[in-house]
């Protein structure tokens, strides 16, 4: 019965029903883009291209493992844990012998992967292709075959892929100078081979086995090994042999789609990435449309009081009125829900395409989507929808009919004091965000925080909305009064319906405060970043590559008695699970190019077994100068180093400092980031001392440090994107809302222009409601933003000094008033169209 009325309702009811059924679409498009990218960092396939013709792979353990064992109430509890590390882990050659020994291998190929950058001037690198050096035993694993000239036999031989060779219009005899892990060096290509099958993710350069184990740098060990089977045994049965002859090690075993990862270790680690980024995107996303949600339903409750309070005063039970609501969202909230899952997959698919395009994510990891997604964003749109409906019938259900009926004519005097205690409850829960976020000192643990904060405080400002859109009236009431007619009105009107205007203001909020936060917490953390670097370097010159990096030999040309060089290799380390990130730099003269401000030790004892830590390290791990510090290397090797010195510019400088030798043998590209270097010589002569080293530039600090705030935007821009379309669903939100609080006032209208009131007065009375509601909307989204901002500034830099750019904060509030403004004008003008008289006697 309940469900025909629901149906019966819809039907009669489309334009009162509209608003919610786009902003249940909008959220069900958004929770599917964000659930399939949160399933492509799950499930999303890594499809092998080097090791296409070889059906097992044994590589290296890419992860860090930790054991916790718990004793209680007489059970023990094993959890096991693991973390990817950074670089490439390698293995011992040796396991070569055991896996021969295994039954039904036929052939075992050592498999060795290193930096190979071709340096053509005349031809840009690909992004989305990276060039690696292999030795030419290893051909076969794709396999690589000769299409002209001899497999390299000469150090100074190489063999370049079909792809390289048509791009650059090399042919056999040509020369190519080639940056690998050593200075760069002039190759002759002996030959040019091409793939079996399409190769689209890399560029593979091969070199005599000689020349590959040196450009490798990693004597007695091996990228992986390709294990090809005798005839008659398949990859299980290969597979499983495998794994038994190499049971006790470390060495991982793969096979079909698990080859993947062991050759792309970038799409693996990004997975990680992926599912953080496409879990914090949804859960946002999830909170941020319940709030839409619900103030959308609240809204469209409140237009239809009237009706719901006649329903009442003829004898329906309050559970009868919630069961029609209910069914009533579920119908909408079913159509939309399904609309807007269908749209979120082209959305997903292009947000996918972007993050791929900005190198937030590698290529090689495909995009993935299944159903689960689909019905995921159903059910929570089903959800919503019913739980908003509950929650936005709940005062009409619970008064008496005859109270009903008086408040479908006038709004209470104040909200209920269960939505006012909610409110403060929230509003409380909110500083207690804000006070934590002050205290948080990493960026994974701030920054959901942040956005938490913000949506709860919001919130808040959702449940108190009438009670702050009355103390605006009465704060604005004599600037209103002296606007004219239209502007007594638009007092009126704040006043005496204030629910109303709150259920506008809440979106507007959301959309300023979160707009903001956004655009203003990435540059609070790397402003801080770069003044500490720019503080921190003393070097009068910096060098720079446009390549993979500064090769040690131009360091070296430089350093004279006179003159220091200081190299900088970048990696990322673990201590225990938790990942810091860490620099090796040459120590010999390292104080008169580099100063981190140390406040307990000395870096004149940082060698190969000690190690720098930054006061935040140091206050997380409890360090200090002579303390003994394990961790694991970006390759994955452990090591037990004592702290000589403790340093104050961590957010510049990372969190730990290693000797560079150390650092260069345990990362994939051993080539400095960049050269610090103390002289007295002029850029000129430096680059004329550098020139076998085309691709290095020198530059002056401000130069450098300007390349870095471009860098730093780039990495900014993704997290733009992420959080952009919550920001757009928002400012939809903004619109919806609007045109519906304006909408429903047809009959108000014309009551106003039976009064005396002109078409002119009428829209002059929107625009100053709009404007009374930016107004508010602007100074509550401006103070939340302000507090979460300042709260994160004091917790990542010490400082109460978040990096707010007056015109881009400008832009904001100015777009916030363009939707409002517009959103409120266009229905207006619309519902004055139609002739007065015939509004105000027609049927409700």
């Amino acid at each position: 019965m309940m469900l025909r009325y629901a149906l019966k309702t819809v039907r009669a009811r489309k334009g009162g029903f509209l608003g919610a059924f786009l902003a249940l679409m909008c959220a069900a498009a958004l929770i599917t883009a964000c659930g399939t990218l949160l399933e492509t960092g799950l499930r999303g396939t890594i499809s092998t291209e080097r090791y296409a013709a070889t059906p097992v792979v044994v590589s290296a353990d890419q992860n860090v493992h930790q054991t916790t064992v718990k004793h209680k109430k007489g059970k023990t509890k094993v959890k096991h844990k693991a973390k990817p590390i950074a670089e490439r882990a390698w293995l011992p050659d040796d396991l070569a012998a055991r896996i021969r020994q295994a039954p039904g291998v036929g052939r075992v190929i050592p498999e060795l992967t290193f930096l190979a950058q071709p340096l053509m001037p005349k031809v840009a690198a690909e992004k989305n292709r990276a060039a690696y050096g292999h030795a030419w035993d290893s051909a076969a694993l794709t396999p690589y075959t000769l299409t002209t000239g001899t497999a390299p036999k000469a150090d100074d031989d190489v063999v370049i892929d079909h792809y390289l060779a048509e791009r650059a219009h090399l042919r056999p005899g040509d020369r190519l100078t080639v940056q690998s892990t050593q200075a760069p060096r002039t190759y002759r290509v002996s030959g040019i081979a091409a793939p079996a099958r399409s190769v689209h993710h890399q560029t593979s350069l091969f070199f005599s086995v000689r020349e590959a184990r040196r450009l490798a740098a990693h004597p007695g060990q091996v990228t992986a090994f390709g294990v090809l089977p005798t005839k008659g045994t398949d990859a299980v049965e290969l597979k499983q042999s495998v794994a038994k002859a190499l049971h006790g090690t470390t060495a991982q075993v793969s096979a079909g789609d698990g080859r993947g990862p062991v050759e792309f270790l970038d799409a693996a680690n990004a997975r990680t990435k992926l599912v953080s980024m496409g879990g914090a995107m949804g859960g946002t996303s999830l909170l941020v449309a319940v709030l839409v949600v619900v103030g959308t339903f609240a809204l469209s409750v409140q237009q239809r009081h009237r009706e719901l309070a006649l329903l009442r005063a003829i004898a329906a039970t309050p559970g009868q009125i919630r069961r029609l609501l209910g069914r009533e969202a579920l119908l909408v909230g079913a159509a939309a829900g399904v609309l807007g899952a269908l749209a979120g997959l082209p959305l997903g698919s292009w947000l996918h395409s972007r993050f791929v395009a900005m190198g937030a994510v590698p290529a090689t990891l495909q995009h993935t989507v299944s159903v689960f997604p689909l019905f995921a964003a159903v059910a929570a749109t089903l959800l919503g929808a019913w739980a908003a409906a509950r929650v936005s019938s709940r005062r009409v259900t619970r008064i008496r009919p005859a109270e009903a009926l008086a408040e479908a004519k006038a709004e209470p005097a104040r909200p209920a004091w269960g939505r006012i205690l909610a409110g403060l409850a929230l509003l409380a829960g909110g500083s207690v965000l804000v006070a934590v976020l002050s205290i948080l000192r990493t960026e994974p643990a701030s920054t959901p925080v942040t956005f938490l904060a913000v949506v709860v405080l919001s919130s808040a400002v959702a449940l108190l909305g009438p009670l702050l859109v009355r103390a605006a009236a009465a704060l604005l009431s004599r600037p209103l009064r002296l606007t004219g007619p239209g502007g007594r009105l638009a007092r009126a009107n704040l006043r005496g319906n204030a629910a109303r205007m709150a259920s506008v203001v809440t979106p507007l909020t959301l959309l300023i405060g979160m707009t903001c936060t956004v655009l203003f917490v990435q540059p609070t953390l790397g402003d801080a970043a770069r003044a500490q670097a720019r503080e921190g370097i003393r070097a009068d010159w910096v060098l720079a590559a446009q390549g993979p990096g500064v090769p040690a030999e131009a360091a070296r040309l430089l350093r004279t008695q006179h003159d220091t060089a200081t190299e900088v290799v970048r990696t990322t380390v673990r201590v225990g699970l938790d990942k810091y990130a860490a620099q090796g730099v040459t120590p010999e003269g390292l104080a008169r190019t580099w100063d981190p401000d140390v406040t307990a030790g000395s870096l004149t004892a940082l060698k190969s077994t000690t190690v720098a830590v930054s006061e935040l390290a140091a206050d997380q791990l409890r360090l200090k100068p002579g303390s003994t510090l394990k961790l694991t290397l970006g390759d994955g090797t452990p090591a037990t180093l004592t702290v000589a010195a403790v340093y104050a510019k961590g957010l510049g400088f990372g969190d730990l400092t290693f000797a560079h030798d150390l650092i260069t043998r345990h990362v994939d590209n051993p080539l400095a980031t960049t050269v610090l270097v103390r002289t007295s010589r002029t850029q000129t002569q430096l680059a004329t001392t550098l020139r076998e080293f085309p691709a290095v530039h020198v530059l002056a600090p401000a130069a450098a440090d300007s390349i870095q705030a471009d860098r730093q935007q780039a990495n900014a821009e993704v997290n733009y994107l992420a959080m952009g379309l919550v920001l757009a669903f928002t400012a939809i939100a903004v619109v919806n809302t609007l045109a519906m609080s304006v909408s429903e006032r047809v009959r108000e209208f014309a009551m106003l222009r039976l009064a005396g009131a002109t078409r002119r007065q009428v829209l002059r009375m929107l625009r100053s409601e709009a404007l009374s509601v930016l107004l508010l909307a602007t100074v509550l989204g401006s103070g939340i933003a302000l507090a979460v901002l300042t709260a994160f500034s004091v917790g990542m830099t010490g400082s109460a000094a978040p990096a707010v750019t007056p015109l881009l904060y400008v832009a904001v509030v100015a777009t916030a008033g363009l939707l409002a403004l517009v959103a409120t004008a266009l229905p207006g003008r619309v519902a004055l169209k139609v002739r007065a008289v015939t509004v105000a006697t027609a049927k409700e």
